[in-house]
């Protein structure tokens, strides 16, 4: 039998207080949806209200990825900040105008853009640039301006268990 592995990636900059730039990496599925959900949620309550995703390497969402991205929205919108989308794929575009969420979710060209449009009106000092890796085990919280975090959540599947 062979093993097949659905990974999803999160990696973290902070380049401005209270705003995170994370790209993620995989599928955003039913089966990686919920770490999506809940680390993007942990980067919103730990003073980072302005989120940015960056999709690009997103190579499928499906209606759970979708929820998630809905779910987040709201989180953001509950601490008084702002979630925004950049290099989204085509199917997930898509997705977006056939659903309408791009009517919600405000869909950027660049990151800058996007941070640009948050962060109107604010501060425009940049924050500390930094390279630390945590593992989404790890967890944490109260992490400082720059600190880059990487989570994953892989599930391990049979060829039998997915047929």
């Amino acid at each position: 039998m062979t093993d097949v592995t659905d990974t999803l990636q999160l990696t973290v900059q902070r380049p401005r207080p209270g705003v995170a730039i994370a790209t993620v990496a995989g599928e955003v599925d039913t089966r990686t949806a919920d770490t999506l959900r809940r680390e993007a949620s942990g980067i919103l309550e730990r003073g980072c209200p302005r989120l940015v995703l960056d999709l690009s390497q997103v190579g499928f969402c499906d209606s759970a990825g979708l929820s998630a991205l809905i779910g987040l929205w709201h989180a953001a919108q509950a601490v008084g900040g702002a979630l925004g989308l950049v290099n989204v794929p085509d199917r997930l575009m898509r997705m977006l105008v056939l659903t309408g969420v791009d009517a919600v979710l405000p869909v950027h060209a660049t990151a800058a853009e996007a941070v640009t449009a948050m962060t109107a009106g604010q501060s425009t000092s940049a924050g500390e640039h930094g390279s630390v890796t945590h593992p989404t085990a790890g967890g944490g919280s109260g992490e400082p301006t720059g600190v880059q975090r990487t989570a994953s959540d892989s599930t391990h599947h049979s060829s039998a268990e997915l047929g």
